[in-house]
Formats: structure tokens, sequence, C-alpha cells
């Protein structure tokens, strides 16, 4: 009872931390949640905020750059009328005009205007008529028209040099009109006129994919990348002023509407969000950056989308943000959870530490008494394992007992033809002696010698193949193994050994084994062959020894009738035999035998013999 109760509280433990833990994830999951729910949002802004910035000081560095390229194509202008208003060819030809000097100063201002890429350069006389323009070919040209109502003339008479903007009168194309007065010696003799058209600058606007406008100091639109806002406005002009430009003709029937523009927010560094009505699409967030165009009271805006720009910082800096937060967060996940698992594994290691100890303390005494019967069992295991091992050897020193018996009458009756041969030479050495042919007496005892020598051989092979015990693996030869076979053989099968071809294996060819043991196997072998073939007279036994893979397999074969089906099936069972006087044991114990020592035993049967293949390790070389 003390020992359960010791473990209730660990289980609690175990318990309250599991749900602690459950509590824990909760909200960290919710913590997580709202944390990137929070950069997001965060991110997001200040993407934006930065991809704004970055886009406007990207836009206000282009719309510099077009303003001082806008600067340079003016300033190449203005140098043209200040050369001309000198030349002396055009001074006389407003002082004695006649057809041939007008001629002359139509091909030279044409080869001016093209050289210099102005539009058109023309003169024009102190009564506003133009006598000599560069377009003096052209269906359009401006040489008779009346300018004197134009501000550029006017102002250059008054000031001696004007800057205008306005739609051609004639060639209805909007152009800046640069002129400059020319003196004579009494006074004004007419104005030199060049026009700067800017289709290659819009051009290049438009191709940039910003769209850019340069507005007078009204706010009317006059130079364009998109044509469908010129001669609109970027403010609303009064009513009455803006009834005098119209009648002015400055530019033509343009009706001065506002350009399509919503503005949204202005920027501290004077940019502006707008929404703006591009031809053809929908209404597109824009950022307006304005610059003031040098050498002139023109300002020049650009517009930059927006959309596609804030959506790319937002996500931009969305990713970088959760390229950050995730690993922190997932880091901290990590040490959380290795923080709880160490926790757990502590309380549970607690748990089972004590479970253990209540487990051990209460099955004590059932392992000691299990102890105890274990050890009976052991000793009663091991007392049958020896009373085994003693049937065991009894039964195979039975059968070689059986063997030896089975050979004991051929024995005798090998055993007596040499010692009546000992009796007749020993009686003929003694007569001979008497005689005294002692060479001859000698050379009957040397025979006796020899038949006594194979007498002892005859006995040493019955007495070692009777010996009993347990021999153990060692290199033995397999030509000693089958020659003391056939030693043992020959007394009981004298008549019918002739039947046995043995092919003798090489000397040197060992394998694992006991020579006696492996006699007893070969002369169950033998034996059961030669009984199988009784008194056939074409009866034949084959024995052949050979080396394959480090085994050697030893094959008898037989072409006796076989063996009968009902016996095959438990041929290498005890007591399982054919023959009335037969025991049944040879064959189990033949296999016995060879599994000892790492071998096995393989039988093929069929109507026209049986071959037993013996499958022996070989020895390995010393």
């Amino acid at each position: 009872m003390h020992n359960a109760a010791m473990t209730v509280p660990d289980k609690n433990e175990l318990g309250i931390l599991q749900r602690r833990a459950r509590r824990l994830w909760l909200a960290f999951t919710v913590v997580a949640l709202a944390l990137l729910s929070l950069g997001f949002l965060a991110a997001g802004e200040y993407g934006r905020s930065e991809a704004l910035r970055a886009l406007a000081d990207q836009s206000r560095i282009d719309a510099s750059l077009k303003a001082a390229l806008l600067r340079a194509v003016v300033e190449k202008q203005r140098a043209l009328p200040l050369v001309l208003a000198d030349d002396t060819a055009i001074h006389q030809s407003l002082l004695s005009p006649d057809a041939r000097s007008l001629d002359q100063i139509n091909r030279k201002l044409e080869e001016l205007a093209a050289s210099a890429g102005a539009a058109v350069v023309y003169l024009i006389r102190l009564d506003g008529i133009a006598v000599a323009a560069s377009n003096w070919r052209e269906p359009t040209s401006f040489v008779g028209s009346n300018y004197g109502f134009r501000d550029y003339f006017r102002l250059a008479i008054r000031d001696g040099n004007a800057e205008h903007f306005a739609m051609g009168s004639v060639s209805k194309r909007p152009g800046l009109y640069i002129s400059r007065r020319i003196d004579g010696p009494a006074g004004p003799l007419g104005v030199i006129v060049a026009k700067l058209e800017f289709d290659g600058v819009e051009a290049d606007w438009a191709s940039a994919g910003k769209p850019a406008y340069v507005t007078d100091r009204r706010g009317i639109v006059l130079i364009t990348s998109l044509p469908s806002w010129r001669f609109m406005t970027t403010k609303q002009i009064p009513d009455e002023r803006l009834a005098a430009i119209r009648e002015s003709l400055q530019f033509g029937d343009a009706p001065l509407l506002p350009l399509p523009f919503r503005q949204i927010e202005a920027e501290a560094d004077g940019s502006s969000t707008l929404s703006v009505l591009l031809p053809g699409s929908r209404p597109e967030m824009f950022l307006r950056v304005e610059t003031m165009v040098p050498s002139t009271n023109w300002r020049l805006e650009q517009l930059s989308p927006l959309t596609a720009t804030l959506s790319a910082g937002a996500r931009e800096t969305r990713l970088q943000m959760l390229a950050i937060l995730v690993p922190l967060l997932a880091l901290a996940a990590f040490l959380m959870r290795r923080r709880q698992m160490v926790a757990l594994r502590s309380a549970t290691e607690r748990a089972a530490r004590n479970e253990l100890e209540a487990r051990v303390e209460e099955r004590t005494r059932d392992l000691t008494m299990a102890r105890d019967r274990l050890q009976t069992e052991i000793a009663d295991h091991r007392q049958t394992t020896e009373k085994l091992q003693a049937v065991q050897q009894d039964l195979v020193q039975a059968n070689r007992l059986a063997i030896l018996g089975q050979v004991a009458a051929g024995v005798a009756h090998e055993i007596n033809q040499p010692v009546a041969t000992i009796r007749a030479y020993a009686d003929n050495a003694r007569t001979f002696l008497d005689r005294g042919q002692s060479a001859t007496a000698a050379e009957n005892l040397t025979s006796i010698a020899e038949l006594t020598e194979r007498v002892g051989t005859i006995t040493d092979e019955l007495r070692r193949f009777a010996r009993k015990g347990n021999f153990v693996a060692e290199p033995t030869e397999m030509r000693d193994v089958i020659e003391g076979t056939m030693l043992l053989l020959r007394s009981r099968f004298a008549g019918r050994m002739d039947t046995i071809k043995i092919s003798l294996p090489p000397n040197g060819l060992k394998v694992m084994g006991n020579r006696i043991r492996l006699e007893q196997v070969v002369i169950n072998l033998l034996q059961n062959a030669l009984e199988a073939l009784g008194d056939a007279e074409n009866g034949e036994i084959k024995v052949r020894c050979t080396e394959t893979d480090g085994r050697i397999e030893l094959a008898v074969a037989d072409n006796g009738p076989g063996i009968p089906e009902h016996v095959r099936d438990e041929l290498f069972t005890p007591f399982n035999t054919s023959k009335d006087e037969g025991l049944g044991l040879g064959l189990a114990i033949s296999k016995e035998i060879v599994a000892d020592y790492g071998g096995d035993i393989a039988v093929e049967t069929s109507t026209s013999g049986t071959t037993f293949t013996v499958h022996l390790k070989k020895a390995q070389a010393q």
C-alpha cells in the first residue's frame, strides 16, 4: 500500500505538466499569430513608405535629368536668332529687299534650320509680314504671312527678344518661338524667329513609361509625353483670364480643360499622390514630382506609377519580416518544447523510478522463489542433458559394436589363415635349422613376421573401432578413413568386395572430423549399399571423394532397386528400417555424427539406384 501511494503524486505531477504544456502552447500560438499579423501590417506600411521614398528620390532624379535635357535643347536654339540678328546679309535684305537677296536668305535659313534642328526659322519685316523662311519650298510656307499680332513679334520689337510657346497659325503645330529684334542704323528693321518643336523630347519621355509634362506659370501643359494632355491645365484658370487666352489664339481652339487628376495626399517633400485617369484605362495611383526647368519659367512634372511599386515594396519587406520573425518564433518554440521535454522527462523518470522501485520491492519475493525453482529446473535439465548425451553415446557405441559383431566371423577367418600359415612357416623353419639351411629358415621367419604384422593391423583396427568416447573434430585424412573402412568390411563381405569401385582421394585431402566416427558413417553407408544389392549379378557400388568451394563431398552410389517410398520420408528417423533384422539406427546415428562436425547427408534415390552424399568441412592447411 505504501509503494502504491508513492506513485500517485508522480502521476498527478505528469498530468499537471501536460495540462500546463497545452496551455502554454495555446498562449504561444496566440502570441505568434498576433506577432505575425502585427508584423505583417507593420512591414507592409514600412515597405510602402520606403518604396514611396525611394520612388520619390528616383523620380526627382529623373525629373531633374529631363529638365536639364530640355534646357539643353532650348539653349541650343536660343543661339540661332542671336547670331542671325547680326547677319549682314539679313540686314541688307531688310534695308533693300529684292527677290534675289530674299532667295539667298531663304536658302540660308533652310540650311541653318536643318543643321540646328529647328522646326522653322523665318524673317519678319517691321510691319509683321514674313519675307523669308526656311520652309519657303513647302505648301505651308510662312513667307507672306502676317505675324504682327503674335506676342513673340510684339515683345521682340519692344524688348529686343522674346520667347513664346503657342500653336502655329499656319502649321497648326505647337512649339516654342524664340525671337530677336534686328536693329538698323535708324532703328528696328524686323524680327528673326526660330520655332522649336519638341516631338523628339516627347517621344523619349513616352518611351520611359512615366508620364511627364511641362507647364507654364499659368499651369497650362505645353510639352507632354501624352498628346491628349496638351493644352490642358493643372489648376483652375479664372474665367476672365481664360477668355483672354482663348482670344489670343495662343493655343488655337484648345478648351483648356483641367487634367484628369484627383489629388489624394500631399507629401512633405513637395511631391504628391494623385489618382490619374490615363487615356484608355482606369484610374491609377501615381506619384507626382515637380522641378523648374532652368533658364525658363516652365515647370516640369513627372508621374511615377505607385501601385506596383508600393505592392512590391510591401511584399519584399513582409518577406524580410517573415525571414526574421519565423526563425525567431521557431527557435522560441524549439526552446520552449525542449524545456517542456526536459521537465516531462524528469517527471517521467521520477515516476518510472518510483514505480520500478515499488515493483522491485513487490516482486522480490516472487523472483527469489522463481530463482529457486529455476535452479531446480536447471539442475534437472542438466541431468537430463547428461543422460541424453550418455544415451546418444551408447547408441553410437551400440551401432559400432553391432557392426563389430557383424564383421567378427569374417575377422576370425582373416586371422585364422595367417595363424595357420605362421604355424606351417615355424615348423618348416625348425626343419631347415636342423638341416643347417639357415638362409631358408630366415626367409620363413621373415614371412612369419609379416603375417604377424597383418594380424596385428586387423586387431588394432578392431580395438580402435570398438573404443568408446566423445571424439573432437580435427584434420582427418579422407584416404585413411576409406582404407580403414575397407579393412573392416573385407572380413564380412570377403566374396563381394569386388562390387565396390573406389576412387581414392589424393593424399593430403583432409576434413574436420574424427577418423573412427567418420569410418562408422562410411561403414553404415557401404553396408546398406551392399545389403541393397544383395546377390545381384551386375551390382556395383561407386565411392568417390571430391572438393567443392571449401567443402568435401563423399558420394556412395549403388545401382540397386532404390529406397521404398514409405521408408524414404523417415529415412533418418531412429528405428525406421526396411530390414527384418535391422534396428534402424545406422543412418540416424550417421546423420548425427556428420552434423556434429558441421556437415550434412543428402540422398537421391530412384528405381535405378541410390546415392548418399556426405558434405564435410574441409580442414584448413596448417
